[in-house]
């Protein structure tokens, strides 16, 4: 008769339930990233740190890769959930404000959990496009991002002619960048006035004031968009 142990996959059973072994090792390695970095990641090292044997884990996950491709879309869902609740907590009926919400959730989300954005930003850490639940969850955010630009422009609040693959791509670079900045400690030369979790809320809603002024301006004045071109 063969034991759970004898399996190898509940070796531990502090870190190891029977149908959790890939949360398990998961965790193990969100674990090994916040102790010793992304290069220490190994297989072996996660099944060891989840306490199964060295071969449990290859049914699920054949590489390293594969694994930090798992922690990458933990990171996906719980980014998703942190934008919903952002924008749940404004006013939708405002395309504008909802559209700042999923930045701000973006942004409070990325701050709380560095290990978790480290790897899910690093596309040489990962296989993006290998992932359908990558794809398809980053995809289904641009499409919100439009969708609420788009519906603001029909209120007369953005430019008929607003480009919004750019537009969305400035935005997204934005935030992006902000939160790179505020993990990577650079606040205290550029901003140190302020906690970085609140400065970076200042700085996206400056960014959207600024980009609703300057979309609507440059329809008002068409000769301030041609010098520009």
């Amino acid at each position: 008769m063969t034991s759970p142990t004898d399996s190898g996959e509940a070796a531990n059973p502090k870190r190891y339930h029977h149908g959790n072994l890939v949360e398990a090792l998961i965790a193990a390695t969100v674990e090994i990233i916040e102790e010793r970095g992304a290069e220490h990641v190994s297989v072996r090292e996660a099944a060891k740190r989840a306490g199964v044997s060295p071969g449990a884990p290859f049914r699920h996950f054949r590489s390293k890769s594969a694994l930090l491709t798992a922690v990458a879309e933990q990171a996906m869902n719980r980014l998703t959930e942190a934008v919903a609740d952002a924008q749940s907590k404004v006013d939708s009926a405002d395309p504008i404000v909802a559209f700042e919400a999923i930045g701000q959730g973006y942004l409070e989300w990325a701050i709380s959990n560095p290990t978790h954005f480290q790897i899910i930003s690093s596309r040489t850490l990962i296989d993006f496009d290998a992932s359908d639940s990558l794809r398809d969850q980053n995809e289904a955010v641009r499409r919100k991002m439009i969708a609420l630009l788009t519906q603001a422009q029909q209120q007369g609040r953005l430019a008929p002619d607003t480009d919004f693959d750019h537009l969305v791509l400035a935005a997204r670079a934005f935030v992006y960048g902000l939160a790179r900045m505020a993990i990577d400690g650079h606040f205290p030369e550029w901003h140190p006035s302020e906690p970085p979790s609140l400065a970076v809320r200042k700085a996206l809603r400056l960014f959207i004031s600024q980009m609703t002024n300057s979309q609507t301006q440059s329809h008002e004045h068409p000769e301030v968009a041609s010098r520009d071109r």
